[in-house]
């Protein structure tokens, strides 16, 4: 995988305190986020700093080979006393699992999610969960969300961003992207590279969609025809 070569050679550094990592499916981005997860002592399967509820709590491969330089606050919030730990992984794909193992627990929500549409337990545990500085890592967080719901989580990025946090965010959302300030690292055949918002892929192709769906549909659409 070139992304996962390029940080073995040149390693990556995070440089502000929101980046967005985006990239096709298989580009990479949940390996870099889940890996990341297992440098900061949180469970890649998705979690809180200083619990693990992962079936075997093993790290990933990349996890197992990575390192990490900290600065002196960040090093405070992943290596203090489990207690005093604070940071979370919001990882779609397995969040209603954690969810049954931990809802209700203190330091947590009370919250049933199952009782929940899918996007309000996604908004139960940013709500409950992203708050102060900390370390926080989401893959794909808008999965569930309402375009109103993803512009109260832009706002929920900006606010952690300004306390001293530090987040960390695998995302397909131009919405998120669009965070001011925000680091872009685009990831994909070429390895990993910044770029500003505008120069996007996805955001270029949203812009044509959302102005002419025909374009990409006739092309589709006509593939289908017997």
């Amino acid at each position: 995988m070139p992304v996962v070569a390029q940080i073995i050679k040149e390693g990556m550094e995070f440089a502000g305190p929101a980046t967005f990592l985006v990239g096709e499916n298989g580009s990479g981005k949940s390996t870099i986020i889940e890996a990341i997860a297992d440098v900061c002592g949180i469970s890649s399967a998705g979690g809180k700093a200083g619990t693990r509820y992962a079936s075997t709590g093993a790290k990933t491969p990349l996890g197992q080979v990575m390192d990490a330089d900290f600065t002196a606050a960040g090093l405070r919030l992943v290596a203090g006393s489990r207690r005093k730990r604070k940071g979370f992984f919001f990882r779609a794909e397995t969040l209603f699992n954690l969810a049954q193992n931990v809802s209700g627990l203190p330091g947590f929500w009370d919250a049933d999610l199952p009782l929940q549409s899918h996007g309000e337990g996604f908004l139960t545990v940013l709500d409950a969960m992203f708050a102060g500085p900390g370390i926080y890592l989401m893959d794909e967080p808008e999965a569930a969300l309402s375009f109103t719901s993803c512009l109260g989580l832009v706002s929920l990025l900006g606010r952690l961003a300004a306390s001293g946090a530090q987040v960390i965010c695998a995302t397909h959302s131009p919405l998120l992207t669009a965070l001011p300030g925000a680091q872009i690292l685009e990831l994909g055949d070429h390895g990993i590279r910044p770029l500003a918002w505008a120069q996007l892929q996805l955001v270029d192709h949203w812009r044509r969609y959302l102005a002419n769906p025909g374009l990409y549909l006739r092309h589709l659409l006509s593939q289908e025809q017997p």
